[in-house]
């Protein structure tokens, strides 16, 4: 029996099963074909400090569910519990560990997502450019080096998009990042500082306009260079892989800093009423300006009303401007959901598009 990296879906366990085998065909776990191939005892090492992180527990759970959670392992869609755990089994030589409960060893807790709860209130409503909220800047530059896309990762092409004032179509000059004199508040970047907000696909660039039916807006493509240095904070449980780290101490902090990493991704995701962005924008403006001081190009994050992905580019050049085509809002959709408040029994709606820029 051997098996391949789409069992696992981690970027890192790819690299080193690539790295350790030859062997070509289709693998007798998860079914995929032409693919590398690896028994799985041969992983035993890198696994065998991932799974000391945990440590048994009778009211714990069983360590396939610590990995699927934690580290968005065992994603492919043959890979339920029960073959998992055969997987696992196997990869360990010990078919009773998988039956065990396990907990994360407390050995590696951590508070720095209270540390930013305290930094974001401070930012918003007390000392915003001398806080003296508690962060461990020199670990968060660490962990931002574990959130880089690799270069064959990284889109090529982008769309930026505006609503026209007119009937005339927006020129180049106009459709590229505005001017320092001008440039507004963002999600993330403070006033007067420019960055270029791109979008993955053209009707993600649109919806992050918040448009309305009928409206004309314009869509430029844009071409980013091929030698950026990204940070993606869409989804760190998938793109860090706890097998690039050789140590178990690492691999334990790690683990233990991933749900703060989480909540840095929210900051530029969540959607802000118009309003409020003044404030609300500014622990996103914060860590975005961090993320630039530590050398990084840009940040990609998940869009607030579609399913698509942003980048924020602080370094404007580094990207080229394309075609431009104007397009016609036929339609905005709209989702609704019933909140009850706590304090009566009011009903509040909220757009797919609560905000405009």
């Amino acid at each position: 029996m051997k098996c391949c990296a789409n069992c696992f879906g981690d970027r890192g366990l790819r690299k080193e099963i690539s790295f350790r085998s030859v062997d070509v065909g289709t693998c007798q776990y998860c079914g995929s074909s032409s693919e590398t191939l690896i028994e799985p005892h041969e992983l035993a090492d890198v696994f065998g400090l991932l799974v000391n992180v945990y440590q048994i527990d009778d009211l714990g759970k069983p360590l396939v569910q610590w990995l699927k959670e934690d580290w968005l392992l065992f994603s492919h869609s043959r890979m339920d519990d029960a073959n998992a755990k055969v997987l696992l089994g196997d990869i360990l030589d010990d078919g009773q560990i998988v039956r065990q409960n396990f907990i994360p060893s407390r050995h590696y807790e951590s508070d720095r997502l209270g540390s930013w709860e305290e930094l974001r209130k401070e930012l918003m409503h007390e000392n915003r450019f001398f806080p003296k909220a508690p962060i461990d800047f020199s670990r968060l530059e660490q962990l931002l080096s574990r959130l880089i896309l690799d270069e064959d990762e990284i889109h090529s092409t982008w769309c930026r998009a505006r609503i026209q004032s007119g009937d005339v179509a927006f020129g180049s000059d106009e459709m590229k990042a505005p001017p320092a004199k001008i440039a507004s508040h963002g999600r993330a970047n403070p006033a007067g500082i420019p960055y270029l907000y791109l979008g993955s696909e053209v009707v993600t660039a649109i919806s992050e306009i918040r448009p309305h039916t009928g409206e004309w807006v314009c869509v430029a493509d844009f071409t980013v260079s091929n030698n950026l240095k990204l940070v993606d904070l869409r989804n760190p449980r998938k793109t860090i892989s706890p097998f690039l780290l050789g140590d178990e101490e690492d691999i334990g902090q790690l683990r233990s800093d991933i749900t703060f990493l989480e909540r840095l991704g929210e900051e530029l995701t969540r959607p802000v009423l118009p309003h409020a962005a003044a404030i609300d924008y500014i622990p996103s403006q914060y860590l975005c300006e961090f993320i630039k001081k530590c050398g990084y190009d840009g940040v990609i994050y998940k869009s607030s009303v579609g399913d698509g992905m942003n980048l924020a580019l602080f370094k404007t050049e580094k990207a080229t401007i394309g075609a431009i085509k104007q397009r016609l809002v036929t339609r905005v959709s709209v989702d609704i959901q019933d909140i009850q408040s706590m304090q009566n029994t009011d009903t509040t709606y909220y757009t797919k598009f609560p905000e405009r820029g």
